[in-house]
């Protein structure tokens, strides 16, 4: 027999909920409606007045060829990221799930990068890959390689992307760790018996138990592509070079702190914050349609 509690008062539940909402109205909801007001205004150079324009920063921003380019440019990442490190975390946790020895230590050495912040990545990623400096870098270079990040877009680009998706590994990886432990060892033995090959059971059982847990990664790297991406940006490249590795995101601390166009800055969060909510509506619409509860 279950035990259900009982509340003595009827405000007591929401007394237990109070701090929680307190965090998100003022961490999340009381910023957002900063940022949409703040969208409607021009301030000037001292920051001593501000005007009502309407929707003079969202037009300027939406004829702005460079703006299109950092949504695409956003995308690329978003969808290259979230495949690399989804894809190595399976593999990784589909070899970490054999009964091997040393497998617990070899679990505890993939679960440690995620606790590594974005920045410190930024950071051990340019000592490896430094053009001058980097142990990385010299040994492209022995191979023919002209490694230069510095003045190379596309090798800066390949820089992020890799950064990026090593730090998100080992958090999809206990996620894909912890859904292979919860499918029967008997359904796989019974495909086993059948004469099923280990590549056949992957696609045709394991990999359909896990769209669950894939569809959930899933959202939650595009999230992390698209947010969690700025320190390891700000650390390694600053959005250069000439703007090649520029995210939204990074483009918003750019244009607004840097550059001190506060009306557009908050015009771009809002246009940011409704691409993720537009994109996580999609996938909840459309691909979890392909997942097997």
């Amino acid at each position: 027999m279950q035990k259900q509690s009982v509340f003595r008062s009827k405000f007591l539940p929401y007394w237990l909920v109070l701090p929680q909402l307190a965090v998100v109205l003022v961490f999340f909801y009381w910023p957002a409606l900063q940022a949409v007001v703040q969208s409607f205004l021009l301030q000037d150079a001292f920051g001593l007045s501000t005007t009502f324009v309407w929707f003079e920063n969202y037009q300027e921003l939406l004829s702005d060829p460079d703006y299109f380019s950092a949504i695409l440019r956003t995308f690329l990442f978003s969808v290259l990221i979230a495949v690399s490190s989804l894809s190595l975390a399976l593999l990784l946790a589909v070899m970490a799930d054999r009964p091997l020895r040393g497998s617990m230590f070899y679990r505890t050495l993939l679960i440690w990068p995620y606790a590594v912040a974005p920045p410190v990545v930024g950071v051990l990623w340019i000592f490896m890959l430094n053009p001058s400096l980097g142990v990385i870098a010299h040994g492209l270079r022995a191979l023919g390689v002209d490694w230069n990040p510095l003045l190379d877009g596309n090798q800066a680009a390949t820089l992020i992307i890799l950064a990026a998706a090593w730090k998100q590994i080992s958090y999809n990886f206990l996620f894909f760790l912890a859904g292979l432990q919860a499918i029967p060892g008997s359904v796989i033995e019974a495909a086993a018996i059948d004469g099923a090959r280990p590549m056949r059971r992957f696609w045709t059982i394991v990999f359909p138990l896990l769209s669950p847990t894939i569809f959930f990664l899933i959202v939650v790297n595009i999230v992390y592509a698209f947010f969690e991406t700025f320190g390891i940006i700000d650390t390694m490249t600053r959005g250069g070079p000439a703007k090649a590795t520029e995210t939204l995101v990074y483009k918003v601390y750019s244009d607004g702190l840097l550059g001190g166009n506060l009306g557009s800055s908050a015009a771009q969060s809002v246009i940011l914050m409704g691409i993720v909510i537009a994109l996580t509506a999609f996938q909840f619409r459309f691909v979890e349609r392909k997942v097997n509860y």
